[in-house]
């Protein structure tokens, strides 16, 4: 198994906390989307027709996208460690979190919409700043409602981690990284304080992979 990742990539953050949790070794292959080598031709039309990280080569099924590949691997490898659980109601109302993660916040924030806000749209960096937080705010306050209204345990949604976990540490941690407030999701807070640490999530930051560039 193989996965092609950039150390800072909150998606390819999402893919290696799960491949941890569920002890599945793999080759790294760092892919380094600030000087564009996911829009590489060899890249794009070998590993990833979307032009982006991550994607998973697992025995030659080469997948992208990283919700896809949580999927993937929680049916692929249900006996090693379960992301989704089989209730419905349950499976149900994580997917609803994490979709605040990947829909919601991530795709408006990712890099090649800053890029876009700076280059085209000639925001500064306060601006473009501005803009991160913002959005981050907004889409962390609709995550903070749903833990309060359907959250338990010491996780997002029990006393071990989900789909949801690995969706929002790295959302989290880049919103630190940006130095965005998160003084209003003491809820949000606490789980990534105590993914922090968690093995696997240990072994997921972004500062313990191959490709990490200070």
């Amino acid at each position: 198994m193989k996965l092609y990742s950039f150390f800072n990539s909150s998606t390819s953050y999402r893919v290696r906390i799960a491949l941890a949790l569920k002890g599945l070794e793999y080759t790294y292959e760092g892919v380094n989307i600030r000087t564009l080598a996911n829009r590489a031709d060899e890249y794009v039309r070998k590993v990833n027709p979307s032009a982006a990280v991550p994607a998973l080569d697992d025995a030659g099924f080469v997948l992208g996208q990283s919700m896809a590949i949580l999927d993937y691997l929680d049916q692929k490898y249900p006996d090693t460690y379960r992301l989704l659980p089989d209730d419905v109601i349950q499976r149900a109302r994580i997917l609803e979190f994490a979709s605040v993660i990947s829909c919601d916040i991530h795709p408006i924030n990712n890099l090649r919409v800053l890029r876009y806000l700076q280059s085209e749209l000639k925001l500064t960096d306060v601006q473009r700043d501005e803009w991160y937080a913002h959005w981050v705010q907004d889409g962390l306050a609709m995550a903070e409602r749903l833990l309060e209204a359907h959250g338990h345990g010491i996780w997002c949604f029990g006393n071990q981690p989900t789909l949801a976990d690995c969706c929002l540490v790295p959302q989290l941690a880049n919103a630190e990284r940006m130095g965005c407030d998160l003084s209003a999701f003491p809820r949000l807070v606490s789980v990534y304080q105590q993914a922090i640490t968690h093995e696997a999530f240990q072994r997921a930051q972004p500062k313990e992979q191959p490709d990490f560039i200070t």
